[in-house]
C-alpha cells in the first residue's frame, strides 16, 4: 500500500479542504443548529490544517505525520 501512497499530496489535500471549509456557506439555520453548525467547522477547520501543516514520511510501513504546535518564533529552523 506504501508504494502507492503520495504523502505530498496528501498533505496538499488536507490544506486545501481546510481553505475550503473557511469558505463555506452557513446553511439557513438558526439557534442551536447554526452553534452547531459553525462548532463543526471550527473543528474540521483545526484538524484539516494541522494535517494539512504536516511533515509526513513512511519508514518501515508506518505512517508518520510530524507537526510542530509552537509559536512561529520558537519553532526549530530546519
Amino acid at each position: 500500500m506504501a508504494d502507492g501512497l503520495d504523502l505530498d499530496a496528501m498533505v496538499t489535500r488536507f490544506r486545501e479542504r481546510a481553505e475550503a471549509v473557511k469558505k463555506r456557506n452557513l446553511p439557513p439555520v438558526g439557534g442551536d443548529e447554526r452553534a452547531a453548525f459553525i462548532n463543526q467547522m471550527q473543528v474540521d477547520y483545526q484538524d484539516f490544517a494541522i494535517i494539512g501543516d504536516a511533515e509526513a514520511m513512511v519508514e518501515d510501513g508506518i505512517v508518520t505525520f510530524t507537526v510542530d504546535l509552537r509559536p512561529p518564533d520558537q519553532q526549530e529552523q530546519t
